[in-house]
């Protein structure tokens, strides 16, 4: 049947009011025939998920704080919305697995998204996923509900919907026709600046992201290129490369989104705007496609596209934690939960002017270096070590602080 006499596809949102999920909803709302919101969910920007209530009447708003629920309740009560709010860890589980749920998009930044992704996976749900944390501290246990549950993975980074729009659409060919994939990195804010100058780096002037619009967290892990190491680690559960077989490029204009070069020598190429409604509309319309709202590439007004080797931005200096990354990825498997805990404490930390831009790096190392966790196995698993992770992390800030 056309998208035009099937019933609506029913969305629930995690983490509506960051920038993926309001992209997600800029997309929707220009389909209001393809699709119906069933749930948005936030952390604590009440006053934002109030107004996306009224305007998109979802049947659930999700908060995880009792007053900021209760607030909210009140206030849509007041203006006659037929929204219903939920609070708690649990209510976002239980919109993400709902029967009536058609696609789930995941986009709670950090682990605190794991557990509705997991719901969401093994309710055999359309799942498209932003949120990097289900793979990288998931990893086997999080494919592992993909497969029993009958989901469809679907990547909204744009580097991995690039890469999954380049493959064949038969994944068993993957493994005997990828040579290589290869992920592309704008280099972040400081790509020309002098490596023994990042000790002075402010949180202004890291999350100055000079091509894309994104949250803090993600900017700073754009400008230590630890937003790489953990796309780097997804696309290894995603696409079931060895990590022989992939590679980091950077290139500063973010047009080339990601490439796959294959085994005759070829490579193709996905390539567009930077705008993060592109691959949240494919991922909603797939294997369609559907207007984004985004801007089309004028090739005759395009600046010339550039490649660098991050080898020759002074790489050891300026993005330690890639090679960390790589390391991390070669090791056993609960590595990556480690890594992905200790870089959210030392971000954050960061932010909050409690150590040195150069210090993220030296937190997320000496964490790694000194936790070796058992084989995560279950949700349980990987929360421990997530927690364990976070409490070494937090010790070594201490110990850098001023």
């Amino acid at each position: 049947m056309s998208a035009h006499t099937q019933a609506r596809t029913r969305v629930t949102v995690l983490g509506s009011t960051g920038s993926i999920g309001k992209s997600t909803l800029d997309v929707i709302a220009r389909h209001p025939e393809r699709f119906e919101l069933h749930a948005l969910t936030a952390s604590r920007q009440l006053d934002l998920l109030y107004e996306q209530c009224l305007r998109f009447a979802p049947r659930f708003a999700v908060l995880l704080e009792t007053d900021a629920a209760k607030s909210l309740a009140e206030r849509l009560a007041a203006q006659g919305s037929p929204t219903r709010v939920l609070c708690g860890a649990a209510a976002l589980d239980e919109v993400a697995s709902d029967p009536q749920v058609d696609a789930v998009m995941a986009a709670i930044v950090g682990a605190a998204g794991l557990s509705p992704c997991l719901a969401a996976a093994r309710a055999g749900k359309r799942l498209l996923l932003a949120n990097k944390e289900a793979l990288v501290v998931g990893g086997e246990v999080f494919l592992s509900a993909v497969q029993t549950g009958g989901a469809t993975l679907l990547p909204i980074d744009s580097e991995h919907s690039a890469i999954f729009q380049s493959l064949p659409e038969n994944p068993d060919t993957w493994p005997e026709r990828i040579d290589k994939i290869i992920l592309t990195a704008s280099g972040g804010p400081f790509r020309e600046r002098d490596p023994l100058s990042l000790r002075d780096v402010t949180p202004e002037q890291a999350c100055a992201h000079p091509n894309w619009s994104m949250g803090r967290k993600i900017s700073v892990d754009s400008a230590t290129m630890m937003n790489k190491v953990l796309e780097v680690i997804e696309a290894r559960y995603l696409f079931g490369v060895g990590v022989e077989r992939l590679d980091v490029v950077i290139h500063p204009q973010s047009i080339i989104h990601s490439m796959v070069q294959y085994k005759d020598a070829s490579i193709v190429a996905q390539l567009g705007t930077p705008d993060m409604r592109v691959p949240i509309a494919y991922g909603l319309s797939w294997p369609e496609r559907m207007v984004s709202g985004a801007a089309t590439l004028d090739f005759a007004q395009l600046k010339p596209m550039t490649f660098e080797s991050i080898h020759e931005r002074g790489h050891p200096q300026r993005y330690p934690g890639l090679a960390l990354g790589f390391e991390v990825l070669r090791g056993p498997s609960g590595l990556c939960a480690v890594l992905n805990a200790a870089n959210e404490v030392a971000v954050q930390a960061f932010l909050e002017q409690r150590i040195r831009f150069d210090q993220i790096h030296a937190v997320n190392q000496a964490t790694v270096q000194a936790y070796a966790p058992a084989v995560p196995r279950t949700l349980t698993d990987l929360l421990a070590i997530d927690q364990e992770s976070r409490a070494r992390a937090a010790a070594m800030v201490v110990g850098l602080a001023p």
